[in-house]
């Protein structure tokens, strides 16, 4: 039986090819999700609001499925644009890695979220804060389970980025901002990098 194992520089040349791809993937899946949520809120602005009973109204089981649609609709376009940069950076660090992986993460982070809301939050919540902090959470906890020196970086940059601005944003200062969306959207980020760790051989 003959055997030619493939030489060092092509196994590392496909490797690159494969991380690349994976990225752009990412990316453009990101954008996308982005494009659509300004395409909801135009279309909010247009019919005077009428998506916002879409959101999360606590305590109410007939809302329960609003869960999956609340983090993509906002309170205006300031909501909106507030929520836009951080969610196509932090969502573009954790999809790059690979998609399947980045939308079982996001599930995780809208249902736990949107749970959390449910049960303890006092008034109709919607917007992309929820996936925002649940991304945060997902990149610290994948640099903290992971052990992957990439992953590491990444945790380390997102902290230095975004940490202070997190830290406010779980105090309930201000009660027109859900800390109740922020904190649970973070608590499923982290679950969804635990669950989602790669296990050692």
């Amino acid at each position: 039986m003959s055997y030619s194992p493939v030489p060092e520089r092509q196994r590392h040349s496909d490797g690159l090819l494969t991380h690349g791809a994976r990225a752009l993937t990412g990316a453009l899946l990101v954008t996308a999700v982005t494009a659509v949520m300004w395409v909801l809120e135009f279309v909010d602005a247009a019919t005077g609001g009428s998506l916002d009973r879409f959101g999360i109204q606590p305590h109410d089981v007939d809302d329960l499925p609003d869960i999956l649609t609340a983090p993509f609709l906002h309170v205006g376009f300031g909501h909106l644009m507030s929520n836009t940069v951080p969610f196509l950076i932090l969502g573009f660090l954790a999809a790059a890695r690979g998609v399947g992986k980045f939308l079982a993460a996001s599930l995780f982070v809208i249902v736990v979220g949107g749970l959390g809301v449910w049960f303890t939050g006092p008034v109709n919540t919607l917007g992309a804060s929820i996936l925002v902090f649940g991304f945060f959470g997902y990149l610290v906890g994948r640099g903290v389970f992971e052990r992957h020196l990439l992953d590491i970086l990444i945790a380390v940059a997102v902290v230095v980025l975004y940490g202070t601005t997190m830290l406010f944003g779980l105090l309930p200062s201000d009660p027109s901002i859900s800390w109740q969306g922020h904190l649970f959207g973070l608590l499923g980020g982290l679950l969804a990098s635990w669950v989602l760790r790669r296990r050692a051989r």
